[in-house]
């Protein structure tokens, strides 16, 4: 970390957008649960997709954490206390919440109960204090199947756990280049994501036939889940970072740079049916989250509607949000006594969103921001943006 310690605007733009992303994640997920079914067919497609907002997690996340430290005295000590006081108090509790459940199905597949078994969980179950304990340590996105253990989004709080071993020693190496040498980082990591994919489905080292989002299988799993394989992702938004401070902040480039990303997310979501999933999932619109970022980061003009506390609170929610969504759409939505779905109705559907919202302002209010203050380091520090977390996904 470098020695200056420098001052900088909060950016509660981003803030705001990220519960957007968690949203998007849990539409994917209440699609593929067949929890809710979208019937217009331009929905249905963009919540089939909805996986991507971890990856715009992982992009947002290099970017806050260059705008925030680069240039700011910070020990590694302090740095990772700070990482530690931000996420896991969240968790921790739904760590805690779910366990009965992860458990107890766990024992059932062991005890080759037909009823009972999660795809996901096969060699979870076979292997369930191992998983338990790389789910509380944050380890379990490095051995790709037990990637989606205990509380099946919290894979990305595990990559995003490597992400932040790794920053500190990123960023130092990576302002030492020019502009023109981190620009062009961000195609070379685009097509090295997309170089991974690519060879997963030329040789299929799993054996598997099509890929859908039920696949599993070690190397798919590591290909959509170890953080090594989703560090591009992250390295372009430290990159989209570095070239925000260092160039001049226009906001006559904002829109035209957030009408460039939405434009290539809509693209995608629009062909989607014609492209492989797993390139998808991994890296495909990570430059598209990259460009739309910045220009939300200058400050577009109508910026302010993302920038009042309500949309604040609901970014600074999205945490647990994401966190918590799985458990929030199977309560609901499933009826586990006759295996029938209810409130399959658009008033079912705001009513989850504001039982789910409600549920996450909640845990942020009472859990994780008391436990944040706790926990953070108690030397005073600059102020900053606001730092996310993902979700994600």
């Amino acid at each position: 970390m470098s020695a200056i310690t420098i001052e900088r605007p909060r950016l509660p733009a981003l803030t705001s957008v990220r519960f957007f992303a968690a949203l998007w994640v849990a539409l994917f997920h209440m699609q593929v649960m067949k929890a809710f079914y979208f019937g217009l067919a331009p929905v249905r497609q963009f919540a089939s997709i909805g996986y991507c907002g971890v990856s715009f997690f992982f992009v947002l996340s290099g970017f806050i954490l260059v705008y925030t430290y680069e240039g700011r005295a910070t020990k590694l000590r302090e740095f990772w206390q700070a990482r530690f006081a931000r996420i896991y108090p969240a968790l921790a509790f739904c760590l805690l919440i779910n366990a009965p459940m992860f458990f107890y199905c766990c024992l059932k597949m062991r005890a080759h109960d037909s009823k009972i078994f999660v795809t996901e969980w096969g060699w979870v179950a076979s292997h369930m204090w191992l998983s338990a304990g790389l789910s509380v340590t944050l380890l379990e996105s490095w051995i790709p199947q037990a990637a989606l253990a205990w509380n099946m989004p919290n894979w990305s709080l595990s990559v995003e756990a490597g992400f932040y071993l790794m920053f500190p020693f990123l960023l130092p190496r990576l302002t030492r280049l020019s502009r023109r040498q981190l620009a062009a980082l961000v195609p070379a990591g685009w097509l090295l994501g997309l170089a991974c994919t690519l060879a997963y489905i030329h040789f299929h080292p799993d054996g598997a036939g099509e890929v859908t989002t039920k696949t599993v299988g070690p190397w798919i799993n590591a290909i959509k889940y170890h953080p090594l394989m989703r560090l591009p992702e992250f390295v372009m938004g430290m990159v989209s970072g570095l070239l925000f401070l260092r160039n001049d902040r226009n906001r006559k480039w904002a829109w035209p740079l957030v009408l460039a990303g939405l434009a290539a997310i809509a693209a995608v979501i629009v062909l989607s049916p014609w492209i492989h999933y797993l390139v998808i999932h991994t890296a495909l619109l990570a430059p598209a989250f990259a460009v739309l970022i910045y220009g939300v980061a200058l400050r577009p003009a109508g910026v302010e509607v993302l920038e009042n506390r309500a949309m604040e609170e609901l970014g600074e929610a999205s945490y647990p949000f994401y966190l918590l969504h799985t458990m929030v759409i199977s309560m609901f939505f499933m009826n586990w006594t006759t295996g029938i779905n209810r409130h399959q109705t658009l008033l079912g559907l705001g009513a989850w969103f504001l039982i789910a919202v409600a549920v996450a302002l909640l845990v942020d209010r009472l859990i994780e921001r008391p436990l944040r203050r706790l926990l953070r380091p108690k030397k005073k520090t600059a102020k900053a943006a606001s730092l996310p977390v993902p979700a994600v996904a």
